[in-house]
């Protein structure tokens, strides 16, 4: 599938998307959107996703100036962006079945932040940052932010980004929680293909259970939680890598999890 706004390559099991608007800092019509989500609607195989932004950003937010006026005459050109467009793409990302890693090679704004916080591992170069600029235009956060952020740095650390318009530098954005590693810039890309392919090499019905789990956990009681640990448990169970995993244990080997 070829496509115009995003760049995807395959390297073993891990499938790279790169956000290719560098001239505009990879800012995000929907458009784009649309092609992420085509991108990992049919992965083809692969066990982990890796996003990324060519040049030197990430992804500076949905470009105002691609909607036109419909962002300049009220909401509805908004709302209908994100239903249509923006929601779809972020759920897909945070309900993939395989893990997905971001690599935050600059500033992460607006929906870009949004994005980046959808993944289940965010890994930042060290000049890179997080912000919630809606605020500045008189707009609110969106593309799930307002659920994301409590969730990961707590309501103060979330009212401050949302409320105040504040960056987040990346060593910043790891100290309060917000992501899950900084590195230098000239490490960014080498550290999260290594993650990736680490991910993908492991046992991914397991992995897919893990997130959906965590994610029913961040909305569901400890007795529903619990219920739910022991269904995922006897889907994990059930696969040929938990199979593997055992005898690998018992021989005192490594498993070779083929992601079945």
């Amino acid at each position: 599938m070829s496509f115009e706004l995003i760049t995807t390559a395959r390297e073993g099991d891990v499938l790279t998307i790169t956000l290719n608007r560098p001239d505009r800092l990879n800012a995000c019509p929907p458009d784009m959107a649309d092609e992420i989500f085509a991108a990992i609607r049919d992965l083809d195989g692969a066990r982990a996703v890796l996003i990324t932004g060519a040049g030197r950003a990430f992804c500076s937010g949905a470009d105002l100036a691609a909607r036109g006026e419909r962002s300049l005459g009220g909401g509805e050109g908004a709302f209908t962006a994100l239903g249509r467009h923006y929601n779809p793409m972020v759920m897909a990302l945070a309900s993939l079945p395989v893990p997905v890693v971001a690599a935050v090679n600059g500033p992460a704004a607006g929906i870009g932040c949004s994005i980046a916080l959808a993944t289940d591992f965010v890994i930042a170069g060290s000049s890179a940052y997080f912000l919630q600029a809606f605020v500045n235009i008189g707009l609110v956060p969106d593309g799930g932010a307002s659920w994301m952020l409590p969730r990961l740095v707590g309501k103060a650390q979330a009212t401050r980004m949302m409320m105040l318009g504040e960056k987040i530098p990346a060593e910043e954005a790891e100290r309060i929680g917000l992501i899950y590693k900084t590195v230098a810039d000239d490490a960014l890309m080498d550290e999260a293909k290594a993650l990736a392919a680490k991910l993908a090499g492991g046992p991914t019905v397991a992995l897919g259970e893990m997130k959906t789990a965590i994610r029913r956990g961040l909305e569901a009681d400890f007795a529903t939680t619990l219920q739910y640990e022991a269904e995922a448990q006897r889907v994990a169970g059930n696969s040929k890598d938990a199979m593997e995993g055992g005898m690998a244990f018992l021989q005192k080997r490594k498993p070779e999890f083929k992601g079945a």
